[in-house]
């Protein structure tokens, strides 16, 4: 019987798991979506109200980032220069998102900050995906069980939010 429940739960598990690398590219493109709403938008209020998702999403995932798989993946790689340049630039967008979450959408300067941020963002997910992402991949990492705990993670801080 135990045998059953674990044919049950497994096929289950491992359809809905995702690998780090793969859960973090979906975060990537979800955020590359809101930015292209943003931009197609006319309204103050559909601006905000994108600009709160952008901030939302970036914090979390810059969060599940930086507890779980960045130090993973530089004690795995020994990386002194990815990770570090990684967790400056979340610094760098950080700031930013503090000066437009839960501003009002007033006029170019604020979309040029939206502009920016979306530069910042850009440049940041195509060196995670062209230089972390396949260095990680080649390591000894677990990225099933690393996706996993940032799954978990993730879940973890939306409950709190909520």
């Amino acid at each position: 019987m135990a045998n059953e429940a674990k044919k049950t739960t497994k096929p289950r598990q491992s359809a809905q798991v995702q690998d780090a690398t793969t859960l973090l590219r979906v975060d990537h493109q979800r955020v590359s979506r809101l930015f292209a709403a943003y931009e197609k938008t006319p309204t103050t209020a559909r601006k905000k109200q994108l600009v709160a998702e952008i901030c939302n999403e970036l914090a979390l995932h810059a969060q599940v980032e930086e507890e779980i798989f960045y130090p993973e993946v530089k004690r795995a790689l020994n990386d002194q220069v990815l990770v570090p340049e990684a967790t400056v630039e979340h610094a760098s967008l950080k700031a930013l998102m503090v000066q437009i979450d839960g501003v009002e959408p007033d006029g170019e300067m604020f979309d040029a900050k939206i502009k920016v941020l979306a530069e910042y963002v850009s440049h940041h997910v195509k060196e995670e995906q062209e230089q972390i992402f396949p260095k990680a991949r080649a390591s000894d990492l677990d990225l099933v069980a690393l996706g996993t705990r940032l799954a978990e993670r993730k879940a973890e801080i939306l409950a709190q939010r909520a």
